[in-house]
């Protein structure tokens, strides 16, 4: 910048905007800097001078230098007055603004947003509908209403939720924990993430399901852990095609995701023995087990004897409510505790104090107990009414490789495809249409795996299943005739 600074004759023409005058008199000048009227080093006209050619309010230009030395187009200095500051030609050659604008911003030719599906046949996805209104604004109304605590909770935090989430496991799942013993996450992916280091499974084999749930796989191998497929067959997880180099297990033996097996007492209690045999952990994500359909609940992995000490208990209420509060509860086998909380710690992935008092309130309310009832006999009934419209297809379920499985528990039953069918081409096709619901292909890692159409019935009206059945017939009849 020159020693002194060079006096200029400037002319201004305010926009004829409806702006404010700070505003107006800043763009006004970053347009002479642009124009290169103005240059690096300049001094900038008395306030009083540029107010009085202007016929405006010597306030108004007082606040548009202020305007422009906050955004770095001018300096102040005592003596010298306000001068245009080193770089502002190239900021306002690339069209840097003073201040945000208040103008219609030009909306760039870009592909239309995609619709909302007619219907959503996403796995997975609860009816919030369900929840009763006046118990949800109650829950939070007594959160709101405790003090404002001055820190977060940590992973030690949330007393009142893990009091609660310990009577609703007993009384649900069947497993005995003490509130201590429970840890607070903000989802399964925290957890998984959390277990991977507590467990030091990075560079390890983990065994796991396939086909399985991708956000899982993907999450262990980030954590540096190296997930082994093991198929499953209509029973889960087959306990005897672990190997002694597996760190670790998951699995979904509620409702195999997303086959949707149920995984009986024998096979329950046998990787329980053998993972007590071998020092393996077993992951055991209940993603969906508070929703059966006509058969009885099978115990929790960690509640089998042996299962305290080797079974990683992971639940959530992303099924049961909503995936918005983004709470889940991990219960780590007692020698993993301090290594758990140490990790959180270190990571700081922590829940929301107040999402946390409203959901223990929402529990011990006996609001959930309501709602799980409530939503079971709804989902029950929704699951009928898309099982019986499809079975009624006999174009469709008469063929051969074509089947309905997972029928008996979750938020979804799969369709199972011939071995030649291509899943992802009639997803495709379908959502088309209106109907989103995935194929399998995401959730195999061999090419070879099983084909089918995951058929989430949680958001499906009764009277909608009959027209959605008639359309995947058609779609996937097609499909199969080529």
């Amino acid at each position: 910048m020159a020693r002194h600074a060079r006096d200029v004759q400037l002319t201004l023409t305010l926009p004829p905007t409806g702006a404010a005058l700070r505003h107006r008199i800043s763009e006004a000048i970053i347009d002479a800097i642009r124009l290169g009227r103005l240059h690096p080093g300049d001094a900038l006209p008395p306030t009083r001078a540029l107010a009085a050619e202007l016929g405006v309010s010597r306030a108004g230009v007082v606040e548009a230098y202020d305007e422009l030395c906050a955004a770095g187009y001018a300096c102040a200095r005592p003596g010298s007055g306000t001068l245009i500051a080193p770089g502002a030609d190239a900021a306002a050659a690339a069209g840097a603004e003073s201040h945000v604008s208040d103008r219609p911003t030009p909306v760039p030719d870009t592909e239309p947003t995609p619709t909302a599906p007619t219907w959503d046949l996403t796995p997975g996805c609860p009816d919030t509908g369900l929840i009763s209104p006046d118990d949800w604004r109650r829950a939070w109304r007594a959160a709101a209403a405790a003090p404002i605590r001055p820190r977060s909770p940590g992973s030690t935090g949330h007393p009142e939720l893990r009091h609660a989430l310990a009577l609703h496991l007993r009384r649900t799942r069947g497993i005995i924990a003490h509130p201590d013993e429970l840890v607070l996450v903000p989802g399964v992916d925290s957890a998984l993430r959390t277990l991977a280091a507590a467990a030091d499974l990075a560079g390890r084999d983990v065994a796991f399901e396939e086909p399985g749930y991708r956000n899982a796989r993907r999450t262990l191998e980030l954590s540096g852990a190296r997930p082994r497929p093991i198929a499953v067959d209509a029973d889960g997880l087959d306990p005897a095609a672990l190997r002694e180099t597996d760190a670790a297990v998951y699995c979904t033996p509620a409702h195999q995701y997303p086959l949707g097996a149920r995984m009986p007492v024998t096979r329950r209690a046998g990787l329980v023995a053998r993972a007590a045999a071998s020092g393996t952990l077993i992951i055991e994500d209940d993603y969906d087990g508070e929703f059966r359909y006509d058969v009885s609940a099978l115990p929790a992995l960690r509640s089998i004897e042996g299962g305290r000490e080797h079974v990683a208990y992971l639940g959530t209420a992303s099924k049961i409510l909503s995936p918005s509060i983004r709470m889940a509860w991990l219960l780590p086998p007692p020698a993993l505790l301090a290594r758990v909380h140490e990790s959180l710690r270190r990571t700081s992935e922590n829940c929301c104090g107040v999402t946390g008092l409203a959901l223990a309130h929402f529990i011990e309310s006996g609001a959930l107990t309501r709602h799980l009832a409530r939503a079971s006999r709804t989902y029950s009934a929704r699951r009928a009414a898309l099982v019986g419209a499809l079975r009624s297809r006999p174009t469709l379920m008469g063929r051969p490789g074509v089947d309905l499985v997972g029928i008996e528990a979750g938020l979804h039953v799969v369709l199972r495809l011939p071995d030649h069918a291509d899943d992802d081409a009639i997803a495709t096709e379908l959502g088309a249409r209106g109907i989103a619901v995935p194929g399998l292909g995401p959730y195999r890692t061999d090419a070879a795996g099983p084909r089918g159409l995951m058929c989430g019935y949680g958001q499906l009206p009764e009277t909608q299943a009959d027209a959605v059945a008639g359309a995947i017939a058609e779609v996937v009849g097609r499909h199969l005739a080529r």
